[in-house]
């Protein structure tokens, strides 16, 4: 099938767009209000976005209360979700009124950070202090259409992992079971079992490429 995406016109039930850009890193985004108010809420519009330095991306749609502090102290954290901590995420997703701490509704614990204001999911495995660098407002596809979404970029300036996935110098992914967004409300999780190495492949002195299967035999 194909559909014309700026007028989403698919004739499905729901549209498919976010269950075929999957998997999406999901996790809490916590942020503290110019008043002092922490909040917390679970994003899957998140990612990597630099490595040196460290960048990572969110958006957020319309102005919440994530988007407003972040606009207005600079800062922020990530921690990152997991199968052992998936019904705490949904919980965060409530629509709670303006100015409620999640936290205490979720049984999550709000541990300090190092470097920012904002504290960060202590249960979590790994968390990222970030600064805010920008917000972009994203304009709408057509001009009868409206623009709802912010992409708001941080640069990170510290770093929490938990030392128990910490093996020989390298961290066990698979081990902490991060979750991630599909579509509609579908999950995936991510185990020891369904990790894979492949090495990149190598390339000859004549300029030919020698796949990985190849080149590790």
């Amino acid at each position: 099938m194909f559909y014309d995406s700026i007028e989403n016109k698919h004739g499905l039930k729901h549209d498919p767009y976010k269950a075929l850009i999957t998997p999406r890193p999901i996790g809490w985004i916590s942020t503290v209000s110019k008043d002092g108010v922490a909040n917390i809420a679970p994003y899957s519009f998140f990612n990597a976005v630099g490595e040196r330095p460290h960048y990572v991306v969110f958006s957020s749609s319309e102005m919440k209360d994530s988007l407003r502090n972040v606009e207005e102290t600079g800062e922020f954290t990530f921690s990152l979700a997991t199968w052992d901590l998936r019904y705490e995420m949904n919980t965060t997703s409530a629509a709670v009124p303006h100015g409620v701490d999640e936290y205490p509704i979720a049984g999550l614990t709000a541990a300090p950070s190092k470097l920012v204001k904002p504290p960060r999911v202590k249960e979590s495995p790994a968390a990222f202090e970030c600064r805010h660098w920008k917000t972009i407002e994203l304009p709408p596809a057509a001009p009868h259409h409206r623009g709802t979404y912010s992409v708001v970029f941080g640069l990170v300036v510290g770093i929490h992992i938990d030392d128990t996935f910490v093996k020989d110098g390298i961290v066990d992914t698979g081990a902490m079971r991060p979750i991630a967004r599909l579509g509609y409300m579908d999950y995936a999780v991510v185990t020891p079992e369904t990790v894979f190495t492949i090495n990149r492949p190598e390339v000859d002195k004549d300029g030919r490429v020698i796949p990985a299967s190849v080149a590790a035999e």
